[in-house]
């Protein structure tokens, strides 16, 4: 500790939202440079090398080879897939001085693939697993809670190339069951759920969330096992409705309600219904979202869902991706006249206000997109509006009155709604994604015509997986969930040393105990973080202990005159007065316990 490289702070840093943020920062793991962007220091580097060692080693025992790509890559390549485009500006995009365009990789699809075409030809060299752990760049817009959302990270992406899609599904299960080994090491609690493919593509896609009140990611799961990232949800959409008793479509008087409450209230006021009292869920909430396309163009678009329901940008962003999506400002509703504030109705949307005889996207269309939650089903009776001020209609049925372009799932996910499979009621957590998987299929491949020759002396185009774990992600993660009041916690095998031992006072005889103690644990191969420092006072010593968390701590000091040394867990247990020429093999097997 005389020579390390490491000052612990006892604030917080400022910005530090999250407890693995600002215990990391504290304990001298890392220092932030800029925004998302962070220096690992040597305690830093000791931990995530420990990560990467669990990755490499269970990608290896899973058949995948190690390869490394450069992070700065041309345009070229992603220029084919479409993703130069796609990516928007979460990429950062830069010139050489020929006025050649590059990026920072955000990852790595089209590289693998292009290597694969360049070295391969024939399906016998088929199947193939590739991996990396390399330096990852996306341009976040906001980002946050150190290492779990960054603008530059580690990750370790690997892709099979198979020839028949039988052979994709055993690649994925391969991976899949390899993630799970490489999170169970790690010690990590992890669900795997549904997820959506995105701009990624393909026809399978899960996520590896490990669950924690900071999750930026929502998930959902139920007794009988169903579990999807919100996102990935599906609305069980219900059976149509009968309606041959309800009346014919009437547009009333309504002034002063733009909101649902005030709209319900207002309905049950002057037009209550003889069964029942109107609610939330009988009126039908069109929403105006704006779509910002990868090309620059905005479409403005209206959803269609149940009053009782608020729309979930996160799930809307997933249905219109790579497109970005907000919700609407005041200039996107002047564009539209048709779209009165508060009172939008079907009746000026998609096709109940397209010419007849015009499809939609095609010339003269001119009518806004309208999508409609799956709920709004065939029969289902509505109150909306009616495309004037201080105006609804009532009894409006879908189906009967008024369609739409299609569905989309746009509306929250609520604890209570029922699981897609039919396996209960859904409960809703939070989690940091730590691994995602993806069955690629074949997009990858034909755009950059990756084929090979199969057994009939055919082409056939190669089927891909991608499957990706966010190293630097993982390591906050671990100490999001490794930790207490006082500092770091970790696990012995991912931890920067097996023990801190701590030479308290001025007796040259502790330093020189404590030191011959230090060498007999090397010896064993056990890793020792040593406090030599000699005019630091044993409480500072003991705070710095406590703040960086390695997991077991020795102690040397006074006791050493009676024959003792003090051994403690970092965590959860009592100290013991072990003799001194005990510590050693006590210290050794307590290590090989923790490391399991």
């Amino acid at each position: 500790m005389s020579t390390l490289f490491v000052r612990t702070l006892r604030e917080d840093p400022a910005e530090a939202e999250v407890a693995s943020h600002k215990l990391l920062v504290r304990a001298g793991y890392i220092r932030r440079a800029a925004p998302g962007i962070y220096t690992w220091l040597p305690l830093g580097l000791r931990v995530l090398a420990k990560v990467e060692a669990v990755v490499r080693e269970e990608m290896a025992a899973a058949g995948g080879q190690e390869v490394h790509f450069p992070a700065l890559l041309p345009r070229e390549p992603y220029e084919a897939t479409g993703r130069w485009t796609e990516y928007g500006p979460n990429i950062f995009r830069l010139k050489d001085r020929k006025d050649g365009d590059y990026l920072l990789a955000p990852t790595h699809e089209e590289m693998f693939t292009l290597l694969v075409k360049d070295l391969y030809s024939s399906y016998k060299d088929l199947p193939l697993t590739l991996f990396q752990i390399q330096t990852k760049y996306r341009d976040e817009a906001r980002p946050r809670a150190g290492l779990i959302r960054g603008r530059e990270f580690v990750m370790k992406d690997a892709y099979s190339f198979d020839v028949t899609d039988e052979g994709l599904a055993r690649s994925y299960e391969n991976q899949r069951a390899a993630y799970q080994r490489i999170f169970d090491r790690l010690g990590l609690e992890y669900v795997i759920v549904a997820a959506t493919s995105g701009a990624m593509g393909g026809s399978r896609s899960e996520e590896f969330l490990t669950p924690t009140a900071i999750g930026e990611d929502t998930f959902v799961r139920s007794a009988g096992g169903y579990t999807a990232n919100v996102e990935a949800v599906v609305t069980p959409a219900p059976d149509p409705v009968a309606y041959d008793d309800v009346p014919a479509a009437h547009v009333e008087d309504t002034p002063d309600t733009p909101t649902i409450a005030t709209l319900v209230d207002a309905a049950n006021a002057a037009h209550p219904r003889t069964d029942r009292a109107w609610t939330a869920s009988d009126t039908l909430k069109n929403v105006v979202l704006a779509l910002t396309h990868p090309t620059g163009e905005r479409e403005i678009v209206v959803v269609g869902l149940p009053g009782d329901r608020e729309v979930d940008l996160k799930r809307v962003a997933a249905a219109f991706e790579p497109a970005a999506v907000e919700a609407a400002n005041e200039a996107d509703l002047k564009s539209r006249p048709e779209l009165v504030k508060g009172y939008i109705g079907p009746g000026a949307l998609g096709p109940n206000a397209r010419p007849e005889g015009v499809a939609a996207g095609k010339e003269g269309d001119t009518a806004v997109r309208y999508l409609l939650d799956p709920r709004v089903v065939t029969g289902t009776r509505w109150i909306t509006g009616a495309d004037a001020h201080g105006k609804h209609v009532f009894d409006l049925v879908a189906g009967r009155d008024f369609t739409a372009d299609g569905t989309i799932e746009a509306a929250e996910v609520r604890a209570g709604d029922p699981a897609p499979d039919g396996s209960g009621p859904l409960e809703l957590a939070r989690g940091i994604e730590i691994g995602h998987i993806f069955a690629l299929g074949r997009k990858y491949a034909q755009a950059l015509d990756l084929t090979v020759l199969d057994e009939n002396g055919k082409k056939a185009v190669v089927t891909m997986g991608s499957y990706g774990i966010g190293v630097t992600r993982v390591m906050a993660a671990l100490a999001e969930a490794n930790h207490d009041e006082v500092g770091l916690a970790w696990p012995a095998h991912v931890a920067p040393a097996h023990v801190h031992l701590i030479a308290t006072g001025k007796d040259s005889a502790v330093f020189d105990e404590a030191e011959r103690i230090a060498q007999a644990l090397r010896e064993q191969g056990v890793e020792v973080l040593y406090d030599d420092r000699p005019k630091v006072s044993p409480g500072v010593k003991f705070k710095d202990a406590e703040m960086l968390g390695v997991p077991l701590v020795v102690v040397v000091g006074r006791g050493l005159a009676d024959g003792l040394v003090e051994v403690r867990p970092r965590v959860g247990g009592a100290a013991d007065q072990v003799a001194v020429e005990d510590v050693v093999g006590d210290v050794v097997s307590r290590v090989d316990a923790l490391l399991g």
